[in-house]
């Protein structure tokens, strides 16, 4: 009975420091500057930065200039099976010098022709290659589109995660913190043993330590953000909701895979490039072909021949059916669609290639998606569990069965317990926009559905709202 004293003033002392920790268990990430300084109350949601990225990403302006490149030069090619018409001019000033005269005159010349290519396998093909290379690079800036889209979504939601952490890594310092000041004086007293206060110290400093990844991780995470949109990020970033609707997909696997096989812009764009590098194939092959063209021209001259002497003026109107037939090239023509036929063979297999890596990427994300809502609900038994793991810890401590160091323990597996369940929610709404990316159904919508999900910080912070 000797003992019961100092077991009740042990666990009136711990008791007391846990409640001083749950009375402002958490802080807001708005309330925590890793620079130490005080934060601006100007608050930014991901769709603000979505239509900031679409204009400052540099991914982003690249593929649009490639795709606007890609379709004038279709128009280029067109252009060469369309009619020619070019116009010449000439004004001479000739002097004339032999044995019996020396004679200085003008003349002028104007011609205007007019020429249509008939048939050209070459041109056509060519055109055709163009027409397929513009489409590819049409695709390219959709994937670029997603990409950029999806490494946004990524890099929110990280630096959301790297403040969830400074938060729960301070919380649990601090929590930490007074009971070794409590343990430290019962020390001093006698009342305590010295391993609890090591312990307890070393997890204290180890949490510092922590604290100081968790800071550097927020401003690496922000710098991450701000390489998107151009300029650095102070404002605090809106959280998910504790309405937020994690739900089951509706539809079901092999639905998601039929639909990328048609809609996903990657095999858009690799079905493309086989479209073209056939077109490629086809103008080689045109090397062996005829041509014929036609031409008609006007010519208004008052030039002899050679300028040799000043004519009458003379209107010449000429019209031509042009017939040019290949008969050897040194070989080149038949390199040329001997190189085309292996650059298909290439962007076939490189299709296939591409295929294969959608399906996965398709089967994975629904996998992920799938698991994600039953994750998020195993997370939040987990936490309930490690929250009632920690009470009866405490009450185990009053009993004496327990040490303070445990009771530490079981509330470091709670903070563990939130930081799975942030991670969960964060990891479902990932592999939706994923899904929906190599599906080939991610549209600016969808950024805005998942920023109705997004609310203001509170003072209660996020962390204590993610669940519970």
């Amino acid at each position: 009975m000797r003992y019961w004293p100092v077991t009740l003033l042990l666990l009136s002392s711990l008791v007391a420091g846990l409640s001083a920790a749950d009375d402002h268990p958490f802080e807001s990430p708005s309330q925590v500057d890793p620079k130490g300084g005080e934060d601006s109350k100007a608050l930014v949601d991901l769709w603000q930065l979505f239509q900031e990225a679409e204009l400052e990403d540099p991914r982003i302006q690249i593929a649009h200039a490639q795709s606007e490149g890609g379709r004038w030069r279709e128009r280029e090619a067109l252009g060469q099976l369309l009619p020619q018409l070019n116009a010449s001019g000439a004004f001479n000033r000739s002097l004339q010098d032999n044995e019996v005269t020396r004679d200085v005159y003008n003349g002028e010349r104007y011609a205007l022709t007019l020429s249509q290519t008939l048939y050209d396998p070459e041109t056509w093909h060519n055109y055709r290659r163009f027409s397929d290379l513009a489409l590819q690079r049409k695709a390219e800036y959709e994937v670029a589109q997603e990409e950029a889209t999806i490494d946004l979504v990524e890099r929110y939601f990280s630096s959301l995660a790297a403040e969830d952490e400074l938060e729960l890594v301070s919380a649990e310092l601090r929590a930490t913190e007074r009971n070794l000041d409590r343990v430290q004086s019962l020390y001093a007293r006698q009342l305590a043993l010295i391993t609890d206060v090591l312990e307890i110290s070393s997890r204290v400093d180890a949490l510092r330590a922590a604290e100081i990844r968790a800071r550097s991780d927020i401003e690496v995470s922000r710098e991450a953000l701000s390489e998107l949109v151009g300029r650095t990020i102070n404002e605090r970033l809106k959280r998910i909701g504790d309405q937020t609707p994690f739900v089951l997909l509706t539809q079901g696997r092999e639905y998601w895979v039929e639909h990328a096989m048609g809609s996903s812009p990657v095999l858009q764009a690799r079905r493309s490039a086989v479209d073209a590098a056939q077109a490629a194939l086809k103008m080689a092959r045109g090397g062996h072909a005829p041509k014929a063209s036609l031409s008609l021209s006007g010519q208004r001259s008052d030039i002899g021949y050679e300028n040799s002497n000043l004519a009458n003026r003379t209107d010449t109107y000429v019209a031509s059916l042009g017939v040019q037939v290949p008969i050897f090239s040194g070989g080149s023509v038949s390199a040329r669609v001997a190189a085309g036929h292996a650059d298909l063979m290439a962007a076939e297999y490189e299709f296939e290639q591409a295929r294969r890596q959608v399906i996965r990427e398709v089967r994975s994300a629904y996998y992920a998606a799938e698991a994600g809502v039953s994750k998020i609900a195993a997370s939040r038994k987990a936490l309930l569990s490690s929250q009632r793991a920690r009470e009866a810890a405490e009450r185990a401590f009053g009993y004496g069965v327990m040490n303070a160091v445990d009771v530490l323990n079981a509330t470091k597996e709670e903070y563990m317990a939130r930081r799975d369940l942030l991670k969960a929610q964060y990891d479902f709404v990932m592999s939706n926009m994923v899904l929906r990316r190599w599906s080939g159904t991610l549209i600016r919508s969808d950024v805005h559905e998942v920023n109705k999900w997004l609310v203001a910080p509170t003072l209660e912070g996020s962390v204590s709202r993610a669940g519970l």
